[in-house]
């Protein structure tokens, strides 16, 4: 008797997409004799392990093993740990983050709430006994102590366990130090707290009061026993935490770092390295407004070094601000219409190239990632770039078209890439350019290869991505679905295989899978981004134009046409399905933001505005009070709207608000409700049987089945 195979939906879900397995987050030691990167044992554990490698010859050891370090025992987390990797979306467990000393001897990690600490020479690993549980705990740069959260308090142990004591502690409840506040991790990419100085003689340590935000209860209806959690959620509009930094002495000693809280109230980037002062980002309320400040550490002091003003809003990105060696700022900017890289006062870059993000400043150059500008010579769909930027020129050192990102010290640099024709990523290991060692992937193979034509749609030059069933002969015309996420921080037409693999099974099932990426989604210029600026509908405009100009030169069936996605997606189905019944006959909005005055402050009032003085933004790009549901007109298309109950992020409300309105209005749709599940659906059978229902609904709502 033969066992069936596992449907792919299964496998999706148990290997977490496919990404169980794969190295991730590498760093390299400045002297380039070692690479320390995470990975689990295999493409369906969950527990990463810490792993070395040695470029000189290519081989891989284990520095800590989750399972030998806990004796078996299952993981503990602590209610401020599952937030922590909530706001990272992170779905893995035993190590799943580290930090290393300046030499990168020594590395730091929490482990079930406790503090564990690696030599990673020698590849040993062992628990040091504190206060727990612990969060995010950093050795100093010389490797002499570890800092780390526990309980609200900033604590500082030496690296042999020894003088275990408390540098900040909270003086009332609703403060806590050396932690991101909600908005900096998940919408500011801050996920840390404290940062130490490059003698390791003291940090400097944010300050979180969360008392003046409001609170909101979430609960699970499913456990009536259980007591609903009590959350910090600083709406749009509303009050956020009242954040501050403080240089600490390693006696507790500390001195505040002023700046006009006031007018700059966002933390957004701090960085302390031996080539200058700390330097902080600060931002206006609004985010039109930013200050590049240097701290004198001695009196909390802190000068201007720069200064941005946008009209419509200023981004942030990875690995900026900092300083070179030398002691020149190194900043991304909007200038002249494109994303420029920019050392001192001068542009590196121009328009041929769209800057994401700074990966590593050094004496000779700027590495960068990057993808092609709007004004490039020759459009690259879906592909991300590494390049080297000198006041010399630029030189790419991803070469095969694809996905690339890198991490480089001391002459090594690991370029992790992935491209259409291959599943995963390939990780190689390359010395002055050239490979000596690829890290392995455990990673399982998805058993499909995703039929996708990239290409662009619509007069606006849309990227777009289009799947055909892995068995179709082209000889007539298909059902249609559009599979976008469709906004800001979210690209979907992307020149890896893996990112297309979920839309290939959707086409399998029968259909034309379009994925588009309009106005709004990053990636080609500051005005393609910003243009949805005061109006998020401009999304639906575009997924409507590039559908009708694709369907000139594929064979898609315009009388069938339904809509999915998640979260910005789960909005753009819903909005899809309400005010363009005419091209959408049927929708899924999985976790949708149907009310922007229930989302967050940093990152709606970003591009709607404050709701209090812009209301038509907010009422405009808004499904519960879009005036078309109170409207008798026909058709009235059928919606699905599916919902975690436990999301702390976009939180059930936006769904029952426009379940609520929807009856009203006597317009058809249907509600799944997800008990536990948060803003992600990590759960093995939830993740695969959501697939399978979501074909179902499809297919009965066009009458395909």
């Amino acid at each position: 008797m033969t066992t069936e195979p596992d449907s792919f939906p299964r496998r999706h879900a148990r290997t977490q997409r496919f990404s169980l397995g794969a190295p991730r987050s590498f760093t390299v030691a400045p002297d380039g004799s070692r690479v320390v990167f995470l990975r689990s044992a295999s493409g369906t554990d969950r527990a990463g392990a810490l792993w070395v490698l040695d470029p000189a010859d290519g081989r891989e050891r284990v520095a800590a093993d989750p399972y030998a370090l806990l004796g078996g025992a299952s993981e503990n987390l602590s209610a401020e740990e599952r937030a922590r990797r909530e706001r990272s979306r992170e779905g893995g467990a035993g190590i799943v983050g580290y930090a290393t000393d300046a030499a990168v001897e020594l590395a730091s990690f929490a482990l079930s709430g406790r503090l564990f600490t690696a030599e990673l020479r020698a590849g040993t690993a062992r628990e040091l006994p504190v206060s727990g549980p612990v969060i995010d705990p950093r050795p100093s740069p010389d490797g002499r102590r570890i800092a780390y959260v526990a309980g609200g308090a900033l604590r500082v142990v030496g690296a042999e366990g020894e003088g275990d004591r408390a540098l900040a502690e909270p003086e009332s409840k609703g403060v806590s130090y050396g932690t991101a506040e909600f908005i900096a991790a998940e919408e500011m990419a801050r996920s840390r707290g404290f940062w130490w100085s490059p003698e390791g003689d003291r940090l400097l340590v944010a300050r979180v009061d969360d008392t003046p935000v409001g609170r909101w209860w979430i609960s699970d209806p499913a456990q009536p026993k259980r007591d609903p959690q009590h959350v910090a959620y600083p709406a749009a509009g509303t009050a956020n935490a009242e954040v501050r930094l403080f240089v600490t002495d390693l006696d507790g000693a500390r001195t505040e770092v002023v700046w006009d809280r006031a007018r700059y109230p966002y933390l957004a980037r701090v960085h302390w390295s031996a080539a200058g002062a700390p330097l902080l980002l600060v931002q206006a309320r609004d985010q039109r407004s930013q200050l590049y400040l240097a701290v004198d550490p001695d009196s909390g002091q802190t000068r201007m070094v720069h200064a941005d003003e946008d009209p419509i809003w200023l981004d942030l990105f990875p690995g900026v601000p900092c300083w070179t060696p030398s002691g020149r700022l190194v900043r991304i900017a909007d200038e002249g219409g494109a994303r420029v890289l920019t050392v001192g006062e001068r542009p590196l870059t121009g328009a041929q190239l769209h800057v994401r993000a700074v990966l590593d400043v050094s004496d000779e150059d700027v590495l960068v990632s990057a993808s092609a500008g709007e004004r490039a010579a020759v459009p690259e769909t879906g592909e991300v770039h590494v390049y080297r930027v000198n006041e010399l020129g630029v030189e790419r050192v991803s070469q095969e078209p694809g996905v690339h990102a890198a991490v480089r010290a001391g002459g090594v640099t690991v370029l992790v890439s992935a491209v259409l024709e291959r599943p995963g990523a390939k990780v190689r290991v390359l010395r002055d350019g050239k490979p000596v060692a690829t890290v392995t992937s455990y990673a399982e193979d998805p058993g499909l290869s995703p039929r996708v034509t990239l290409t662009e749609g619509g007069a606006r030059r849309i990227p777009c991505a289009v799947l055909m069933p892995t068995d179709y002969r082209g000889d007539t015309p298909l059902p249609v679905l559009l599979d976008p996420y469709g906004g800001p921080h979210g690209p979907r037409v992307m020149a890896a295989h893996n990112a297309h693999l979920t839309s290939q099974w959707f086409a399998d099932q029968g259909f034309a899978v379009v994925v588009a990426d309009g106005r709004g989604t990053p990636g080609r210029s500051p005005a393609w981004e910003k243009a949805v600026h005061h109006d998020f509908t401009v999304s639906l405009e575009d997924q409507v134009d590039a559908l009708q100009d694709l369907a000139e030169r594929h064979p898609l069936d315009l009388s069938k046409v339904a809509i999915r996605g998640w979260s910005y997606g789960g909005w753009l189905a819903g909005l899809a399905v309400l005010r363009r019944p005419d091209v959408f006959h049927a929708g899924i909005a999985g976790a949708p933001v149907t009310d922007w005055r229930l989302y967050d402050t940093h990152y709606t009032e970003r591009y709607l505005g404050d709701p209090a003085a812009f209301p038509e933004a907010y009422a405009r790009s808004s499904l519960v009070t879009d005036e078309g549901l109170s409207s008798p007109a026909e058709p009235h298309r059928p919606l699905m709207i599916v919902h975690g109950l436990a999301d702390d992020n976009v939180v059930v409300a936006h769904a029952l608000r426009l379940s609520s309105a929807l009856l009203a209005a006597g317009r058809p749709h249907e509600v799944l409700p997800l008990s536990g599940v948060t803003h992600m659906t990590p759960q093995e059978q939830v993740a695969e049987n959501l697939l399978l229902l979501q074909v179902d609904f499809l297919k009965r709502s066009l009458g395909l089945s």
